[in-house]
């Protein structure tokens, strides 16, 4: 039987990060517990109003975020405020399927377009890797806003 599980991201500023990997991802923030909120509301508008509620100081507001896939299928995202910063490269990083099905020129011109998009949303490209058939597609490496490196595949 498989698990299911979240992938938590240690950051400084989770509010920040959470909004750049839900941008990327497709995926939601999640309202507070027990509030229904209304079509177009801005679900992080209503936590720190749910947190102000409970009183939670504002300098602490920012010490989480989360989100959620839409559909459901996909796992929860966790971001936690840590102190320290990021010292050496991950070991572990997501590869986010930007090209499914796509080959060739085709396939990089679309991992072209997403870097864009992302680079414009706060990313950072590192490098390119070209396809080298039959054993490798062709990807590029990116950092998120805080360093995180993850790759478009």
């Amino acid at each position: 039987m498989s698990r299911q599980f979240q992938v938590t991201f240690d950051a400084h500023d989770p509010g920040a990060l959470s909004t750049f990997w839900r941008d990327v991802l497709g995926y939601v923030h999640p309202g507070p517990p027990g509030v229904e909120l209304p079509e177009g509301a801005d679900p992080m508008a209503a936590w720190d109003e749910f947190l102000a509620k409970l009183g939670v100081p504002e300098e602490e507001r920012n010490s989480r975020s989360a989100l959620e896939d839409p559909e459901g299928r996909g796992p929860r995202v966790f971001f936690q405020q840590v102190p320290e910063g990021k010292t050496a490269k991950n070991r572990m990083h997501l590869d986010v399927r930007t090209a499914p099905g796509l080959e060739g020129e085709e396939r990089m011109a679309a991992l072209e377009a997403e870097c864009e998009r992302l680079v414009a949303l706060g990313g950072k490209r590192l490098r390119r890797f070209e396809p080298e058939p039959p054993m490798s597609d062709g990807w590029i490496v990116m950092a998120d806003p805080e360093g995180n490196e993850f790759c478009l595949d």
